[in-house]
């Protein structure tokens, strides 16, 4: 039944935030939590504390990117969960066509309900052209979701 909750959870905050609402993803992370993004991009780090990770989440909604919860493995007990997910990322312009299809797999600790630490995996070389490309054309997190 938990990992049935945890499943549920993890869609319904993955809906929200690709439907642009970031506050549900951002309450299920704990105040100390990070967040790691390889690669060599403006996403690339690690995000240490709850509003860092805000910030990251933010931007992600801000950019226009819809992804889903494609397939969500959980294991451990409440207090020591491990989850891993599948999730299919992509942006489209304002005229509907695709300028970022990606694949991540995100790999999470959580603790009683709240992500602990969380590392993301995805082609980053994808990423920095999606990211070079908006920043080629004058976009940015700040006015490409508008």
């Amino acid at each position: 039944m938990y990992k049935a909750a945890v499943r549920w959870m993890i869609r319904r905050t993955v809906r929200d935030l690709s439907a642009g609402n970031p506050g549900p993803q951002i309450a299920s992370y704990a105040d100390d939590a990070v967040l790691i993004f390889p690669g060599d991009n403006d996403w690339s780090g690690a995000y240490r504390g709850k509003e860092a990770v805000a910030g990251f989440l933010r931007r992600f909604a801000q950019l226009g990117l819809r992804g889903e919860a494609e397939d969500i493995l959980v294991n451990g007990p409440p207090w020591r969960t491990r989850v891993a997910v599948i999730f299919p990322v992509q942006a489209t312009d304002d005229s509907g066509a695709v300028v970022y299809d990606n694949r991540a797999c995100l790999y999470a600790h959580a603790r009683w309900g709240k992500i602990t630490f969380q590392e993301d995996f995805e082609d980053t070389i994808k990423a920095g052209a999606f990211l070079r490309d908006l920043h080629s054309r004058g976009e940015s997190a700040a006015t490409r979701g508008q």
